[in-house]
């Protein structure tokens, strides 16, 4: 993710002795040279309780992924239980929208499946209604 200038944070209720053993049990295995990003402790889930996603009756924040922009605004949201995993490309194609998006100051938006390099769209009064003109998925 720093080629995207991004930073990756996982979080979790367990404790900084449980996310050491499930790095060197697990995640080494999964994950060539282990995992990439700081693991924090939530103790309490109280950042959890702060995104909404702890479960006070388990005691455990559930899977979340939030794109945070560098105004510490929540651009986008996605919450699983643990049976679905996540799509890691599918993340990255959302950062990337939204730092374009950012980056033309909102003169240029991201319609459904884009990707970069592929047309985007430029709201206003004369995109109203012609959108399906606009936009070949």
């Amino acid at each position: 993710m720093e080629k995207l200038g991004v930073e990756v944070l996982s979080v979790s209720v367990d404790s900084v002795f449980v996310h050491k053993i499930w790095e060197q049990e697990e995640l080494s295995k999964m994950v060539e040279g282990g995992i990439p990003f700081p693991m924090v402790s939530d103790g309490g889930g109280k950042l959890g309780k702060m995104y909404g996603v702890y479960d006070e009756a388990s005691g455990v924040n559930i899977r979340g992924r939030f794109l945070v922009d560098p105004d510490g605004v929540i651009q986008a949201m996605e919450v699983l239980t643990p049976p679905v995993g996540r799509n890691i490309n599918e993340t990255i194609r959302q950062i990337q929208a939204y730092q374009l998006v950012r980056e033309t100051g909102g003169n240029e938006v991201c319609p459904a499946e884009w990707t970069p390099g592929k047309p985007t769209l430029k709201p206003g009064p004369d995109l109203v209604g012609k959108v399906w003109q606009e936009w070949k998925p």
